[in-house]
């Protein structure tokens, strides 16, 4: 699996609601209103709009969140935090090719 792969499935199959406060806030203080932010359908890392043809346009500032991802040391398997930038789709182009 590609790590652009594997970023879009984490991103859309994701259990956990506790970013959406921060996404909200942080796009709406970009001016996006709020009833266009739908995380999981159209606010992504770098890597899943990557995955889906698209690119984020030079310059654009995303919103930070944490993420889990999974890991293994010693044949123990478990998560860790991680902070990453999310980008909404209008800071988004499609790739060209």
């Amino acid at each position: 699996m590609t790590h652009q792969t594997e970023a879009l499935q984490r991103a859309t199959t994701s259990q956990s609601f506790s970013n959406y406060p921060a996404i909200l806030t942080g796009f709406t203080e970009r001016g996006i209103p709020a009833e266009q932010i739908r995380p999981r359908e159209n606010v992504f890392t770098f890597n899943a709009w990557r995955q889906l043809s698209r690119t984020v346009r030079k310059g654009e500032k995303g919103v930070q969140i944490i993420t889990w991802i999974p890991c293994e040391k010693d044949g123990e398997k478990f998560m860790r935090p991680k902070t990453t930038t999310v980008f909404h789709i209008t800071q988004t182009q499609e790739l060209t090719k």
